[in-house]
C-alpha cells in the first residue's frame, strides 16, 4: 500500500510540474503597425498574451490547425489571450492593418505540418511579402 500511495504521489507531482511548466509570452502591439514578437516559437499548452500598448490594433487568426477551435478576432485595443493546445503554424493579423503586412505567427511545438496550407492564406500582395518573410524566419528559428 505504501508503494501505492508513492507512486501516486510521484505521478500526482510530474502531473502538476508540467502544468506549471507552462509559458506565458507577451506580444505588444506597437507604434509602428507590428508586433513585437513577429513570430514565437512556444512549446504545446503554453499561452500568448496580446497586450494593446498602442491603440488601433487587435488579433484575428486568418490560419491555422483546427481553426474552429480558436476564439473569434479580438476588439480593436483590448487584451487577448489563447492557449494553444494543438501543435503546428498559427498565422494572424491585425484587422486593420493586416493588408499593409501587421501579421504575426505562432509556431507550436516546433511543428510545421500545415506550412503549405499557411502559405495558401489570400493575402495582399505587401502582406504575402510579409507573411513569406516570418516563414522564412520562423524557419531558421527552428533549427
Amino acid at each position: 500500500m505504501r508503494y501505492l500511495l508513492s507512486f501516486f504521489s510521484v505521478l500526482t507531482f510530474l502531473t502538476n510540474a508540467n502544468l506549471v511548466s507552462a509559458d506565458i509570452i507577451q506580444i505588444k502591439f506597437t507604434e509602428n503597425d507590428s508586433y513585437s514578437i513577429e513570430v514565437a516559437h512556444i512549446d504545446i499548452g503554453d499561452t500568448i498574451e496580446w497586450l494593446p500598448k498602442n491603440k488601433g490594433h487587435n488579433v484575428e487568426f486568418l490560419a491555422g490547425p483546427k481553426m474552429d477551435e480558436l476564439p473569434a478576432k479580438s476588439e480593436i485595443d483590448a487584451f487577448h489571450s489563447v492557449v494553444f493546445e494543438v501543435p503546428g503554424i498559427y498565422l494572424y493579423q491585425c484587422t486593420p492593418h493586416g493588408n499593409m503586412g501587421m501579421l504575426g505567427l505562432v509556431v507550436v511545438g516546433n511543428d510545421f505540418h500545415n506550412l503549405e496550407d499557411i502559405k495558401k492564406t489570400q493575402l495582399s500582395r505587401v502582406a504575402t511579402s510579409v507573411m513569406n518573410r516570418l516563414i522564412n524566419s520562423a524557419k531558421l528559428d527552428s533549427k
